[in-house]
């Protein structure tokens, strides 16, 4: 029995370990959907279709997330949807 040489492969393993947060908007009954929709693709960089998409979630369902990423880039966009009279918090 001979010597044996084990080749030992070293994996890296990279772990994101970045938290990502998610702005998620409410339904209510004030505003309007051309406004939710008009809000979302200046706050949130949404196109019309995913701005009225995200839009007949929060009508039917009560609530969408409209945008995840890190925190400090989704504190400016959700203060811009707030300013707006859109109900909406980071998670």
């Amino acid at each position: 029995m001979g010597d044996r040489s084990k080749t030992l492969e070293k994996i890296e393993i990279k772990e994101d370990t970045s938290k990502l947060n998610e702005i998620v908007l409410y339904n209510d009954d004030v505003n309007t959907f051309d406004h939710v929709i008009e809000t979302l693709i200046y706050a949130c960089d949404h196109t019309p279709e995913q701005a009225e998409q995200c839009s007949l979630i929060v009508h039917y369902n009560g609530k969408c997330t409209v945008k995840t990423g890190e925190y400090d880039d989704l504190k400016p966009r959700c203060s811009i949807l707030l300013d707006a009279g859109l109900n909406a918090e980071i998670i």
